[in-house]
């Protein structure tokens, strides 16, 4: 339901006659809602039932998908505003859900990140591809229009709901019934505050989601700078194709005791920096066409290259930081904390998009690029003090048993 739509949201407010800016205005109103609303419905999750969190997701997203069909600002500005609220539940009820229910029936916790990569590499990887191709047979084989896509989101995101309803149980966060959303709130806070752990995986996440989704927003005027004749739903297939090859390289690696996830992380984002370079790289050595409305230039060419290149570093990221969530968020406010990391997330989509007229789009990658290696770095830093304990514990036992550092050596 959620992949259907993505490749057609830019080009459908563009048929509708608004330009980069508008359309900027209107994804403004979708990270601004998730900002906003996001960690609410984060903390009714925990405490109402991530199931029931889940099928508001299923209601919220179709009510989004209905309102595509009228060219009306305001009708859209709505469902952008629903999708939102929307978004923040797929990335923190669904997730929240799984980890509850898996260590509610006692399974193994290196499961857990297969079912991850599993996820990334079936949903995240070939759902995504197939949906992709079946929005651009709808809109150019079939010629249903571009709002084609959005209606069929709807009908798969209707079966989901049901599939949820008649086979899921429910599950909670928090089980006090005294804790308002305040007492959640700061809960949330303290943990992120006193826990350096938490708090670097909240910023390696904004950062990097951050640059994902201004990408999102950027691909389709970055290949297509001349009006050029792209084929959104191929592309979008080859991306996700991508993304499938690498979450199935992540789950190789997790399933390995070495590397650990904090260590290749760290060169997954500084290939992640480079590949969204490329646009900078290409707009200083390749001429740009003069002609519009061709087909995909060869400085295109290029930048598509390194765009499937971010793909299979986001198809990493995936599974990786959620085996990193489920290790260092504590269980009870875990839809919380998340929906907290969203909130930097959100700020900097909405800066980076209400500028977006400001400035070249070619600023725009390099910024993306900047923020991916400050992400390595801060990941760098969380597995420096991932390791702490186990140094730690090894120096009292030297100084307790004498003998094991004679051991050692």
């Amino acid at each position: 339901g959620d992949w259907l739509q993505g490749p057609y949201v830019y080009y459908l407010y563009s048929t509708y006659g608004f330009g980069k800016g508008e359309i900027g205005q209107l994804f403004i109103a979708g990270f601004g809602s998730s900002m906003l609303f996001g960690t609410i419905v984060g903390s009714l999750a925990d405490k109402q039932g991530r199931r029931r969190a889940c099928v508001t997701y299923c209601i919220t997203y179709i009510l989004s998908c209905i309102t595509k069909h009228s060219p009306q600002y305001k009708i859209l500005m709505v469902g952008r505003v629903l999708g939102g609220i929307a978004t923040s539940l797929l990335f923190s009820a669904f997730e929240s859900w799984l980890v509850a229910e898996h260590n509610k029936r006692g399974f193994e916790q290196q499961w857990l990140s297969l079912t991850f990569s599993k996820a990334i590499f079936l949903g995240n990887g070939l759902v995504a591809i197939l949906a992709g191709l079946f929005g651009n047979v709808l809109v150019d084989s079939l010629s249903l229009g571009p709002v084609a896509p959005f209606d069929a989101a709807a009908i798969f995101l209707a079966i989901g709901m049901a599939i949820i309803l008649s086979s899921w149980t429910e599950n909670f966060g928090d089980p006090s019934e005294n804790k308002d959303l305040l007492t959640q709130f700061r809960g949330a806070a303290v943990a992120i505050a006193s826990d350096e752990k938490i708090a670097l995986l909240g910023a390696i996440q904004s950062l990097f989601e951050g640059s994902m989704y201004t990408f999102v927003f950027l691909w389709t005027p970055a290949l297509s700078p001349n009006d050029e004749e792209i084929p959104h739903g191929f592309i979008f297939a080859t991306f996700m194709l991508a993304s499938m090859l690498g979450s199935s390289l992540a789950s190789r690696l997790m399933a390995r005791s070495s590397p650990r996830v904090e260590s290749y992380m760290q060169i997954v984002f500084v290939i992640s920096s480079a590949s969204l370079t490329l646009p900078v790289i290409t707009n200083f050595l390749v001429a740009p066409s003069k002609v519009k409305g061709e087909s995909i230039s060869f400085a295109g060419c290029l930048q598509l290259l390194g765009f499937c290149t971010f793909e299979a570093c986001v198809g990493i990221f995936w599974p990786s930081i959620m085996k990193m969530r489920s290790q260092y968020i504590p269980e009870e406010a875990r839809s919380t904390i998340m929906n907290f990391f969203r909130i930097p997330l959100n700020i900097f989509v909405c800066i980076v998009l209400y500028n977006v007229d400001a400035f070249p789009i070619t600023v725009m990658f390099g910024m993306c690029s900047i923020f991916l290696l400050v992400a390595s770095i801060l990941q760098r830093r969380l597995m420096a003090i991932s390791d702490k304990p186990k140094m730690e514990n090894w120096t009292a036992m030297k100084e307790r048993d004498p003998e094991a550092e004679a051991l050692n050596d």
